[in-house]
């Protein structure tokens, strides 16, 4: 059963996200896409890492509740997510694993990861955004590629004026580029 904020667990006031858990899920599922684009592998196992500890700081903001205490001991995320969501305290102890990999990686230390293990971490990553956009009951709604507008559902299809910004093709677009034996304008 979910905690509210109110009665959650406490951690320390200093380790909560500035952030509310839907835009710490959004950053995270941004670090997964930029993973997914990224080839160097250790690069792309620290980029899925780092989305990991955003999903997880989402629900540090959703449940923990702050506690006044003194900033004389560093604590990994990973311990507080396990202390404030003991039912994630498994992904828990799979991310807190790959952190001094993650740290080698971002300092540029050359083949500290496989292909493999950055491929197997952004699933795993992918995997925990989802159950913890589920746990949060926060839904994803997945973008659709080449789609770069709203469409207009419901209403009639309307074509641009003419010399109306939205006529003018963008650079690079097929109505932009003429097709042979067009006659230029």
């Amino acid at each position: 059963m979910p905690t509210s904020p109110a009665q959650g667990p406490t951690v320390p006031a200093h380790v909560l996200p500035h952030r509310t858990p839907t835009q710490l899920l959004v950053v995270a599922r941004d670090g997964l896409a930029e993973a997914a684009r990224t080839r160097p592998d250790g690069l792309r196992y620290a980029a899925a890492h780092l989305a990991a500890l955003r999903a997880a700081a989402a629900v540090l903001a959703a449940r923990a509740r702050p506690a006044p205490t003194r900033r004389n001991r560093i604590t990994s995320v990973w311990v507080l997510l396990a202390a404030v969501a003991p039912e994630l305290d498994e992904w828990a102890a799979l991310f807190a694993a790959g952190a001094s990999k993650r740290a080698a990686a971002e300092a540029g230390i050359p083949r500290v990861v496989t292909a493999r293990e950055a491929d197997d971490l952004l699933r795993a990553a992918e995997q925990f955004v989802t159950v913890v956009e589920s746990a949060l009951g926060l839904a994803h709604q997945p973008a659709l590629d080449g789609l770069h507008r709203p469409l207009r559902l419901g209403g009639p299809a309307v074509a641009p004026r003419p010399g109306s910004a939205a006529a003018v093709p963008r650079p690079g677009s097929a109505a932009a580029v003429p097709r042979r034996g067009a006659a230029a304008a």
